[in-house]
């Protein structure tokens, strides 16, 4: 299979469709998949649910999306640093699902496994478990959370072959892996693509099984909140 696209609407086209769901990787502003966001941004496509970590900054990222209120809902575990996500979270014109960041997590690999649902004790006894199945384990309250199966994947990975082995830099591995394999089509975009052979696999972070479509581009790898050392 051809995976390889020359750019990100190519590699988009035909997979995009009003009202889907879409898990993207990425944490703040580390790892995410810029390069698609803006093409599903160009795209037009509406009534989005969209499940990740964050929604980016007002500017860059998700956040792009939100401007453009392509997004209907978000699956979140952490949103701040956008005052677009909550201007609108506020006026009722976003709906949000929040998850405690390691269930988010739980969810999507969970789906990407094949697994419909899990019991976890994060939560319990606070407004995440309400409307939520709990049971008892060893004398323990957990709730139950459903397995996060996407319609598309978007991630961005640091170095890929054709087949779409993909090697994550660092912690751009973040929620990239769980986000990659619980779509039912991952779209990966990286800054290069290198022949086949040429990545050792003990050091591949996500099988090219996992990945349909790749692209190529330059990336802005903007700092979510520059730090820097008085003088």
């Amino acid at each position: 299979m051809k995976k390889v696209y020359p750019d990100a609407a190519a590699a988009l086209q035909g997979v995009l469709s009003d009202g889907m769901t879409i898990a993207a990787g990425g944490f703040g502003l580390c790892g995410i998949p810029e390069l698609l966001i803006a093409a599903i941004r160009d795209a037009g496509t509406k009534d989005l649910t969209v499940a990740s970590n964050n929604a980016g900054v007002d500017d860059f990222g998700l956040g792009l999306l939100l401007q453009t209120r392509q997004i209907r809902k978000m699956i979140s575990s952490y949103v701040g640093e956008n005052a677009e996500f909550m201007r609108q979270y506020l006026s009722g014109e976003l709906e949000l699902e929040f998850n405690p960041q390691g269930t988010l997590a739980e969810r999507m690999r969970a789906g990407g496994a094949g697994i419909p649902g899990f019991y976890t004790a994060t939560g319990y006894g606070t407004v995440i478990a309400e409307g939520k199945e709990v049971k008892e384990f060893d004398g323990r309250s957990y709730i139950l959370e459903r397995g996060l199966v996407a319609d598309l994947a978007i991630v961005k990975a640091w170095k890929a072959d054709p087949s779409g082995n993909l090697v994550f830099r660092k912690t751009a591995r973040n929620f990239n892996v769980p986000a990659a394999t619980c779509g039912r089509v991952c779209v990966a975009e990286v800054e290069e693509i290198v022949p086949l052979g040429s990545l050792d696999p003990d050091k591949i972070h996500l099988p090219g099984i996992y990945v349909h479509r790749l692209i190529q581009g330059e990336h802005e790898k903007r700092i979510e909140n520059r730090t820097v050392q008085a003088a």
